[in-house]
C-alpha cells in the first residue's frame, strides 16, 4: 500500500514538471487590419500566462509563447473571441464580433475585398 502511495504520488509530481513555462503555439485567427492585430495581441498579453503573442495580418497566425502551468490555448482562445476574432476552433459570439470597429468587420466580404485592394495597391 505504502509503494502504491509513493508511486503516484511521484507521477504527479512528475507531471507538474512537464509543463513548459515557454510552451509555444501557432494558431490561426480572423482579422484585416491593424487595429484587430492590436485587439488580438493584446488579448493574448492580458491573459494570465501569456509572454508573448504576435499576430501576422497577412497569414492570420498567431504565434504565442505562454507559460502551461498557468494557461492553455483554450483559455487564449476565450479571450480572443471575447473581443470578437474567430479562431481556428472557436467562433465570437455576434455580440461580441458586434463590438468590433467597422472596418474590423472580417467576416464581411465587402470588408475583406476593399483590405485585398489596398494590399495590391501597396505593392
Amino acid at each position: 500500500m505504502k509503494k502504491l502511495v509513493l508511486l503516484t504520488l511521484l507521477c504527479i509530481g512528475m507531471g507538474a514538471f512537464a509543463q513548459n513555462k515557454n510552451a509555444k503555439a501557432t494558431i490561426e485567427v480572423d482579422g484585416v487590419c491593424l487595429m484587430c492585430k492590436d485587439r488580438i495581441e493584446k488579448a493574448c498579453v492580458k491573459t494570465k500566462g501569456v509572454k508573448s503573442a504576435n499576430w501576422n495580418l497577412d497569414t492570420h497566425e498567431l504565434k504565442l509563447i505562454f507559460d502551461e502551468r498557468k494557461t492553455d490555448l483554450v483559455t487564449i482562445q476565450k479571450s480572443i473571441i471575447a473581443v470578437g476574432h474567430d479562431t481556428e476552433a472557436m467562433k465570437a459570439t455576434d455580440e461580441a464580433y458586434n463590438s468590433v470597429h467597422e472596418c474590423c468587420k472580417y467576416r464581411d466580404i465587402e470588408v475583406q475585398d476593399d483590405y485585398e485592394k489596398k494590399k495590391e495597391e501597396k505593392q
